[in-house]
């Protein structure tokens, strides 16, 4: 096996290891991975959490170690990459709209600077109105907050916007 054809495997295999508090993305969607080498014939995969307090960062990195050990039976090692940190503009459009599909509202596109109004008129994943307003910055999940459509009057949440 080349070492294309492995980095091909490892990529393939990251695309089932999914969030486990959005489980229709996996952490290749949410732009996660930082790098993936290899050292001693080690599969070596830095990554960095979507929030810094996040709970399920070490239940993320295993599954990360598991299903790429899995796939291409080479050890893996799993370690966060402190010079890069997420921000909510590495979500890919695939998975803007797996959110959108599970009900989620995105985090609107940011040019770096972060004011409280970015987060109010968020577009509703139901109906696509923004006649809505922000009922909570805190969500079911810290990196979540919760919104009211005045129009279909559904609540929802949205992935937040993070510089």
């Amino acid at each position: 096996m080349t070492a294309d054809n492995t980095i091909t495997n490892v990529y393939k295999a990251l695309e089932q290891v999914m969030d486990p508090e959005i489980p229709v993305l996996n952490v290749l969607d949410l732009g996660m991975i930082t790098d993936v080498a290899f050292h001693d014939n080690t599969v070596q995969i830095k990554m960095i959490p979507t929030f810094a307090a996040c709970p399920a960062i070490s239940f993320i990195q295993e599954q990360i170690r598991k299903v790429v050990n899995r796939e291409t039976r080479l050890p893996v090692e799993v370690s966060i990459d402190k010079t890069v940190h997420w921000h909510s503009n590495r979500l890919s459009e695939v998975a803007k709209e797996k959110l959108r599909n599970f009900g989620i509202a995105t985090p609107q596109v940011h040019q770096g600077e972060l004011r409280a109004e970015i987060m109010l008129n968020t577009p509703c994943p139901h109906c696509n109105s923004s006649n809505t307003y922000l009922r909570s910055p805190f969500g079911s999940t810290l990196c979540r907050a919760i919104h009211y459509c005045k129009d279909c009057g559904m609540v929802f949440e949205q992935f937040k916007p993070l510089e």
